[in-house]
């Protein structure tokens, strides 16, 4: 018997980064190489935004 649960998502690299961030884990610990999607993924696991999107601008008080 599998104990692998259907309904939850695959520890993809994404969820990875965001589990690393939670436990207080450095950024520079991720474990893929510079430069690979996987790396990329983690990153935005991470930081909590996707790489290709830039930051979002602050709203004008007036």
């Amino acid at each position: 018997m599998s104990e692998t649960d259907p309904h939850r998502p695959p520890d993809d690299a994404i969820t990875q980064g965001a589990r690393a961030r939670i436990q207080g884990r450095p950024r520079d610990a991720c474990p893929y190489p510079v430069n690979s999607p996987e790396r990329t993924a983690w990153l935005e696991g991470y930081d909590g935004s996707p790489a290709d999107r830039s930051p979002d601008r602050p709203l004008d008080n007036g």
